[in-house]
């Protein structure tokens, strides 16, 4: 029998990996299993499109493309899991399939031995930037188009270009505060994350 089980697991296992299924990893530290606890995060599975693509750090000027958002998580120097607020599982969980105008916060969770750090991004990788647009419409009103114009030219420069555009890094959290730095200006330099496209010049960075 225990060589059956072991047989089995094996098996889960190699089919696991041969879908390209992984599991949330589980909080490594105290600090961060209560961070969890107080800000309402679960573990969550972010969806490929997702993961495979670029992000922006600035949603009414994006200077530049970051990214793709795996190789960003991948270069963490401390151990990460993808996590999600529960209010927003729900809400994601009854929106309309057949709507591609949506979009929902996650977190990226960093759990360092000398802090707890949330980069809380925003997928929205179902959206062409058109439809991004339609979706702050119903904030902004008859602002939204002025507004963000120019951001969305620059995405779709982008994206014809040859990065897909996938999400937005809002804001960061360490501790559960809130950094009020910008992420756009501190991604190169204290996250160790180098642009790869150039929105002001419409190129890659090279």
């Amino acid at each position: 029998m225990p060589r059956f089980v072991s047989v089995l697991a094996g098996s889960l296992v190699a089919l696991v990996l041969a879908l390209g299924l992984h599991a949330p990893a589980a909080a490594q530290s105290e600090k961060a299993q209560a961070l969890r606890r107080e800000m309402g995060y679960a573990p969550y599975a972010p969806p490929k499109a997702f993961l495979d693509g670029y992000f922006i750090a600035d949603e009414t000027r994006p200077a530049f493309l970051f990214g793709p958002v795996a190789d960003f998580a991948a270069s963490r120097a401390c151990p990460t899991a993808w996590l999600i607020e529960e209010d927003e599982a729900a809400r994601l969980k009854s929106r309309d399939p057949a709507n591609p105008v949506f979009e929902y916060s996650l977190v990226l969770e960093q759990d360092c031995p000398d802090g707890v750090t949330h980069f809380v991004f925003v997928d929205q990788s179902a959206m062409s930037p058109r439809q991004w647009i339609e979706w702050r419409r119903q904030f902004h009103k008859n602002k939204a188009e002025p507004e963000y114009a120019d951001a969305v030219a620059r995405l779709e420069k982008a994206i014809n270009d040859g990065f897909p555009v996938s999400g937005e890094l809002r804001f960061v959290l360490r501790g559960g505060v809130l950094d009020p730095a910008s992420p756009q200006a501190v991604l190169p330099t204290a996250l160790s994350c180098p642009p790869r496209y150039d929105c002001d010049a419409g190129q890659a960075v090279r």
